[in-house]
């Protein structure tokens, strides 16, 4: 950190978190004062520095709180990015070198209960304030460390605003609404940034608030407005190595908690066998998000991942075609996240199961075309 001596940062440091307190620039003053780093000039911006290099997410925290801030990546000491609302954009932030960023790297690892260091060069954890945090170090990253953070969304945006934000036409904000109330079991598709958990979080919100629903998250993301939610979040193995309670597990938990909805955050393994079990033997209006390229991909995602489970393709492709019946996918240009289109997943004459389209929308035009299973949509949400 310019400015300030390195080990001056590192001694201050120490002596915090020896300390046992919780860090705070009044004991972050106390210990500079008594590590001989003195007071003079200007205390305020010399404690404020220090405890930025010390306390919190340093350089990154004015990023991190900026409005509509989805994503801070660093890719180096001199490249910062945000993501946000108008698309990836290039920061004037910059660490005075790779061990700065490693720093904090480490640093933001150590206050999740996580450890970043040669022997584990990689980390994907929480942080306290619920970022999700992602390092890694060299040598997996031959240009420096790399480190991501995902913002959660700090409020639940209701499906009004995502009309007037042009995510959803007017017709499409009704057909979504109906498919909720129908509690015919769906899926929200997309790649990564595409607003997946924002427009789940808006569609949850919708549920009849006499309903007890199931959270199930490899972390903490969605924030439905209701009244009767119960969360459970993954946890992680510990610096040893053990202690892991992963998706799969909790969704099983969560079938024995009385859930009226069940929802998982993400499939994104194991638990993809559970949650079709699950929606097969009466859990209707279950619903999750996955990623995929377009809707058409998500019986062949789940298929993969069902695999990683140890379940045929035909018995995967039996159990889904009773299960999910709706694919709702997203896609974003130039900043616009949108949903592209509302699929059926229907089985075919050879056992598989395909997405039809229902519904589909450019963007542009007020209102979106139909497509060939329309009328099957339409029987769905009665």
């Amino acid at each position: 950190m310019s400015g300030l001596d390195t080990a001056l940062v590192d001694r201050v440091r120490r002596r915090v978190a020896a300390s046992g307190a919780p860090p705070t620039p009044a004991g972050v003053a106390a210990a500079l004062r008594d590590e001989g780093g003195g007071l003079r000039g200007d205390v305020a911006h010399v404690v404020t520095a220090l405890s930025g290099e010390i306390v919190g997410a340093g350089p990154l925290a004015a990023l991190l709180s900026q409005s509509g801030v989805t994503d801070v990546l660093v890719n180096g000491p001199d490249e910062v990015w945000i993501d946000g609302d108008d698309g990836l954009a290039r920061t004037t932030v910059r660490f005075a070198d790779d061990d700065a960023v490693r720093r904090l790297a480490q640093r933001l690892a150590a206050s999740a209960g996580r450890r970043l260091d040669a022997a584990q060069p990689w980390v994907d954890a929480r942080l306290p304030d619920g970022v999700r945090l992602h390092a890694v170090l060299p040598p997996l990253s031959p240009a420096g460390t790399c480190l991501s953070l995902r913002v959660p969304r700090r409020r639940v945006f209701t499906l009004a605003e995502l009309v007037a934000a042009r995510t959803v036409p007017a017709e499409g904000a009704e057909l979504l609404h109906r498919l909720v109330l129908s509690r015919t079991a769906f899926l929200v598709s997309g790649g990564t940034g595409t607003g997946k958990t924002t427009l789940l979080s808006a569609l949850l919100s919708l549920v009849d608030p006499r309903h007890r629903v199931l959270l199930v998250e490899d972390a903490s993301e969605l924030r439905p407005d209701l009244p009767h939610v119960v969360r459970l979040e993954a946890r992680p193995p510990n610096v040893e190595g053990a202690g892991a309670v992963g998706l799969h597990d909790l969704v099983r938990l969560a079938l024995r908690m009385r859930p009226d909805r069940l929802v998982v955050g993400e499939v994104r393994g194991a638990e993809v066998v559970d949650l079709l079990a699950a929606l097969n033997t009466g859990h209707e209006g279950g619903c999750g998000t996955v990623h995929a390229n377009a809707a058409a991909d998500v019986p062949a995602r789940l298929e993969a991942l069902a695999a990683s489970a140890g379940l045929a393709r035909e018995a995967l492709h039996s159990q889904l075609a009773s299960a999910l019946r709706v694919a709702v996918h997203l896609t974003r240009s130039d900043g616009l996240r949108r949903v592209a289109e509302v699929c059926v997943l229907v089985r075919g004459a050879d056992g598989a199961v395909c997405a039809v389209q229902a519904w589909s929308w450019d963007g542009d035009a007020e209102r979106g075309t139909p497509g060939p299973a329309a009328p099957a949509l339409a029987g769905l949400l009665g």
